[in-house]
């Protein structure tokens, strides 16, 4: 069984991927509900998901052509996290908002400017948490031109991203994992249907 059938089957049975009538933080509505917070309680399947990541880093851009990982709390964090130890590459991070004591600064981690890093979360939807840590990465003269995320869920990350120069790579989509689940028997068409009617109109 390939990785991505073997994931998709364990997200359905973790609950970690739900499906029904979701409202997300973004307000929009949603045919599905995806948590990828829930893998690292699953210890064997999360060294899988970040092997996999890893495997996909190193062959779309090779593990040479960036010196640091960066991320955003609290999710994407955790991955690279297990990502960096895993690569043996200094990590960084991005905050939303700059706290406010202290240096106040918007990336914590040491990293200095002319630094090529990759980014690394664990879902796309639009790209918005993307794009701001993009923006902080250029104002701080670091060198950002590859994204990575486990999932897309194919409502525009790719696009939004491309139009900053980055370019956004996934192990797998909302539309893969849909499939697998529907040929498993587990998704019924109706509700596959409004899926891929979600991503159309977004």
């Amino acid at each position: 069984m390939g990785f991505v059938k073997e994931f998709a089957i364990f997200l359905q049975e973790s609950r970690a991927i739900k499906f029904g009538n979701f409202k997300l933080s973004s307000g929009k509505e949603s045919a599905y509900y995806v948590d990828l917070r829930i893998v690292p309680s699953f210890p064997h399947q999360f060294r899988k998901m970040v092997k996999s990541l890893q495997n996909l880093i190193s062959e779309k851009i090779g593990l040479d052509s960036f010196d640091y990982i960066a991320s955003v709390p609290t999710s994407g964090l955790v991955i690279a996290s297990a990502l960096a130890i895993e690569t043996v590459k200094p990590l960084i991070y991005i905050r939303q908002k700059p706290k406010d004591y202290g240096t106040s600064s918007l990336i914590e981690g040491k990293i200095p400017e002319g630094s090529r890093v990759v980014l690394v979360d664990d879902v796309g939807t639009t790209g918005h948490s993307l794009l701001n840590a993009i923006k902080a990465l250029k104002d701080a003269k670091i060198i950002i031109d590859s994204a990575f995320v486990i999932i897309n869920r194919l409502e525009g990350a790719r696009e939004n991203l491309e139009a900053e120069k980055v370019k956004l790579y996934e192990i797998t989509d909302i539309l893969e994992i849909s499939n697998v689940l529907h040929s498993e028997k587990i998704l019924d068409e109706q509700t596959l249907g409004r899926i891929k009617k979600q991503m159309s109109i977004n």
